[in-house]
């Protein structure tokens, strides 16, 4: 593996042997990424964890879900 530099705002990333960085390969976006705290009740926390666990879903999607649905 080598590392090579992207095409996009010259970010470090790894070169495969089979062909390198490429334009529009990997996981779409989906948004701007910032970094929060939140302060919650155990008992909040839990039913955020049985949701992520029960549908297989990361805390940022339990969020996301329930932000978006609120704003709506």
């Amino acid at each position: 593996m080598k590392i090579g530099i992207s095409n996009k705002e010259g970010q470090l990333g790894f070169v495969s042997p089979r062909g390198g960085l490429r334009e529009g390969a990997g996981r779409k976006t989906i948004g701007v990424t910032k970094k929060v705290s939140v302060t919650l009740t155990d008992d909040l926390w839990d039913k955020i964890e049985k949701q992520c666990s029960e549908n297989q879903l990361s805390r940022s999607e339990v969020f996301r879900t329930i932000i978006e649905t609120y704003y709506a």
